[in-house]
């Protein structure tokens, strides 16, 4: 019996994180205010939440135990921050029931301290992965600092950097995608690590 061949799915869910972060970052950085700010919620369940903890699963099952601890972790992250901002879970968008700026900010921290760790991990795959990392290490810093310190100009700085971040997932992303579908006629660069 032959062993049942499974597409990459790194390319999957550094799009659903690349174009959750993206939108999220607008806000952040006060280029979307409003009603526009609940699209994230959406955004946040299916394709940041859900595809990407999909794609951390199917990682697991190609043996990719980075991808694997990445997009799963990723995916929760994105609907645990989904479920912040849904009345149904009793706080939500603009409601005095949510969480303190303080919570956030220790929310923010644990996942700067993960996302730090996942930083040092991507010395051993490739660069255009360790740009994406320090961007979004730098980008989860930047916030918790902001909420902790209820410093608008940093999180509105974070914004701006997770806009960076973004655009180096969907470069990344892109990369997979072109490697899978040209047959290595159109390859984007990913500087791969030496061993």
């Amino acid at each position: 019996m032959s062993e049942v061949k499974i597409a990459n799915p790194g390319p999957l869910g550094l799009c659903g994180f690349a174009l959750t972060t993206f939108f999220l970052s607008c806000v952040n950085a006060g280029i979307l205010k409003g009603n526009e700010e609940t699209v994230v919620i959406g955004l946040a369940v299916f394709y940041g939440g859900i595809a990407q903890f999909a794609a951390g699963m199917w990682e697991f099952r190609s043996g990719n135990t980075f991808g694997a601890t990445a997009f799963t972790s990723y995916g929760a992250f994105w609907l645990s921050f989904a479920a912040l901002l849904i009345p149904g879970f009793g706080v939500g968008l603009g409601l005095k029931t949510g969480p303190t700026d303080t919570g956030i900010g220790f929310y923010l921290l644990g996942w700067t301290i993960f996302t730090a760790i996942m930083f040092l991990g991507t010395f051993r795959i490739n660069g255009a992965l360790v740009a994406v990392f320090a961007a979004l290490t730098l980008t989860f810093l930047l916030l918790t600092v902001g909420a902790l310190t209820a410093n608008s100009s940093m999180s509105q700085l974070g914004g701006w950097v997770g806009i960076i971040t973004a655009i180096l997932a969907w470069y990344t992303a892109l990369a997979g995608i072109l490697s899978a579908v040209s047959g290595g006629k159109w390859n984007l660069p990913v500087f791969a690590m030496a061993a």
